[in-house]
């Protein structure tokens, strides 16, 4: 199918899939006219890339872990590892946002916000 009608089913511009055609997120063949011809299956996964930024995998992860799922013999199985690992990420990340907030929180009210509360001068 044509890039505008890949556009139209997958509900996207045509740039962000000439976008992801780029960075390698998707292929599509040349026609001997100049046409982008890309496969049907292309629709299932660029809704497959916006589903997986929405979780906040980022386009490098996708494109890192795409082939890995298209080869899986259990592709619930493989998303549920990627799942679990974005957990843990997001764990860490939470607990270290946590942290920021909680220094943040010592330095309010101490007239410098580059002191800590009790810190001498």
């Amino acid at each position: 199918m044509r890039i505008g009608e890949l556009a139209a089913q997958a509900g996207m511009t045509r740039d962000t899939i000439r976008f992801y055609e780029k960075v390698g997120l998707v292929a599509g063949r040349r026609l001997a006219n100049g046409y982008r011809d890309f496969p049907p299956e292309t629709v299932v996964w660029l809704h497959y890339v916006r589903t997986a930024q929405t979780l906040g995998f980022s386009l490098a992860e996708i494109a890192r872990h795409g082939e890995e799922l298209h080869d899986a013999p259990d592709t619930a199985k493989a998303l549920s590892a990627l799942f679990e690992e974005k957990i843990q990420v997001v764990d860490a990340r939470m607990a270290e946002l946590a942290a920021l907030r909680a220094e943040l929180t010592a330095r309010v009210g101490t007239g410098c916000p580059l002191r800590a509360a009790g810190q001498a001068d």
